[in-house]
């Protein structure tokens, strides 16, 4: 399957070490339920969602959130964390068809 687009986002966009920061996590995903009918054919659209989401920074998880279909469409993941040391984020997410992606992130702290 294609990747699907993805954003991290952290907040502030300037942040010292030891600073506790937020960080959001954004993917396009149609997070279908498998309860919903094609309006064409009438016929069930199938279970397609996102199940887990790992949070890693610096080779370590931060936070792991195991999720539900039912999230909106696109959804939007946050969690906070503490800057220690310049390293890597990554996200990881898996999904119910067996789909597993990862979003990377510099952590580049100032002074």
């Amino acid at each position: 399957m294609a990747k699907r687009k993805s954003l991290i986002k952290i907040k502030p966009k300037s942040y010292k070490d030891g600073e506790v920061v937020k960080v959001s996590f954004m993917v396009m995903h149609p997070m279908e339920t498998g309860l919903r009918k094609d309006k064409k054919t009438k016929e069930l659209i199938p279970a397609e969602y996102i199940k887990k989401v790992v949070f890693e920074y610096k080779g370590k998880v931060i936070t792991t959130m195991n999720v539900w279909e039912t999230l909106s469409v696109n959804p939007v993941f946050t969690t906070y964390m503490k800057i220690d040391g310049a390293g890597e984020l990554k996200v990881i997410f898996t999904d119910s068809k067996g789909e597993v992606q990862e979003t990377v992130a510099k952590i580049k702290p100032k002074g």
